[in-house]
């Protein structure tokens, strides 16, 4: 299924920067980033809990902020894309 995940890290402090950080190379592990803080991960219902359990744990709840918009396995018809940067298809194979 295709999850987008967005996220909102205080970086205020360096504390904060951290979590940006970690949060951002724990997205990268699962996915493709479309912007600055969004990301497409293509996932297992298992790999999404699991992800979403280890992303909980490292941001501030009283500060930052994590959205998860599950698109299931249908998506293609439910993105548009304009202008540069357009992402590749995450269900085809990926040549070298």
């Amino acid at each position: 299924m295709l999850v987008i995940i967005t996220y909102d890290v205080s970086t205020i402090d360096s504390e904060g920067r951290r979590r940006l950080s970690k949060v951002s190379k724990k997205c990268v592990d699962y996915g493709q980033r479309v912007q600055n803080s969004v990301f497409e991960c293509m996932l297992s219902a298992a790999q999404f809990k699991q992800l979403q359990l280890e992303l909980e744990a490292m941001i501030d709840k009283e500060t930052d902020s994590l959205r998860f918009y599950n698109l299931g396995n249908n998506y293609k018809s439910k993105i548009q894309h304009v202008g540069t940067k357009s992402s590749y298809d995450m269900g085809d194979p990926l040549i070298l």
